[in-house]
């Protein structure tokens, strides 16, 4: 029986630190800051991601962090599956290589929503989120982004989507058997990870819901609203 030594808990804590420091990475901040003299975290909903960035600084820009605040959760996922936690699959250490997985999923939305190289105010976690579910529950995602992309075509609010799309996730994984040629092998810990999924998106949006509930909530826009310190410069 193989014994889970020093070395590999080392090796497996190191793959926890890689998910936070990839989490970490603060996009929008970085972006903004660099390339139009902004901080979006001052402007628009106050939010470090891509729809703010949008309404902030434009499309373009958006497209950019949205990528990579997706790419950043998946590639994490990708890691404790074939680098850091490799070797629990290998072993045959199924249930353990799926928790492990899934608190990787968490720790890099941890670090979106409290980056250590932005002063720990972060985004909400929604795309970084995504991309680690991309990562995990792949034949189930087009039907959670199909939830998504209906509900912005009806309603033009990206808040009320992603709640749409994070209370469907959980009920499309749980039913996949019913309707899904080529379903999710249901365990009971990706079953608890889809709650808790649609749980965290749900409450990171609590602001929004209250705007929504009040006629607050602004509907999305392609134009950005702020103007760069460059432009304020040319005036």
């Amino acid at each position: 029986m193989e014994i889970l030594t020093a070395t590999k808990i080392l090796q497996l804590f190191f793959g926890v630190v890689t998910a936070y420091i990839l989490g970490s990475i603060p996009s929008a901040v970085w972006i903004g800051k660099s390339f139009y003299g902004i901080d979006v975290r001052e402007h628009g909903s106050h939010n470090a991601g891509a729809t703010n960035t949008i309404r902030v600084l434009g499309l373009l820009p958006g497209i950019f962090v949205l990528a990579i605040d997706i790419v950043k959760g998946w590639f994490a996922v990708y890691l404790s599956s074939n680098v850091f936690g490799s070797f629990l699959k290998d072993w045959g250490w199924l249930n353990e290589f799926s928790y492990y997985s899934l608190s990787i999923a968490i720790v890099v939305v941890i670090g979106h929503a409290l980056p250590i190289f932005a002063k720990f105010k972060g985004g909400k976690g929604v795309a970084t989120m995504l991309g680690a579910v991309i990562g995990l529950f792949n034949n189930i995602i087009p039907f959670v982004l199909a939830v998504f992309l209906l509900t912005f075509i009806l309603t033009r609010y990206i808040s009320l989507s992603s709640i749409m799309a994070a209370i469907s996730f959980p009920i499309l994984y749980l039913t996949s058997k019913l309707w899904l040629a080529k379903h999710e092998d249901i365990t009971v810990p990706m079953a608890i990870f889809s709650i808790i999924v649609a749980i965290f998106i749900v409450w990171t949006h609590r602001k929004n819901i209250r705007r929504l509930l009040n006629h607050q909530e602004p509907k999305f826009k392609l134009h950005r609203t702020i103007q760069t310190t460059n432009e304020k410069k040319k005036k």
